[in-house]
């Protein structure tokens, strides 16, 4: 199997997500000592707003990757298979 299409931008995603799990923590320690809930939910927004960018580049390097690089090989049954693979995983962020 080829390297997965973040494979770019692994550096990036991995900075990203450390990030993240910064920021959780920091809401659960904000809880734990009885923080405003109006100061809580801000930072639980901020969390999903940095989530949403770590999918937009998620997204971005499996089009331009996995389904760009099938389709410059001329293998067209591949390609459809990643544009179908981006787009049931598209649903499925929509319905989250």
């Amino acid at each position: 199997m080829s390297d997965p299409g973040y494979a770019g931008d692994r550096a990036a995603v991995l900075r990203r997500l450390a990030r993240i799990e910064g920021q959780v923590r920091g809401i659960q320690r904000m809880v734990s000592e009885d923080s405003y809930c109006i100061d809580v939910l801000t930072q639980v927004s901020a969390v999903k707003r940095a989530l949403d960018k770590v999918t937009v580049l998620l997204v971005a390097d499996h089009l331009q990757g996995c389904v760009l690089d099938a389709a410059n090989a001329g293998d067209g049954d591949a390609a459809q298979a990643r544009l179908d693979d981006a787009t049931e995983a598209i649903g499925r962020l929509l319905r989250s």
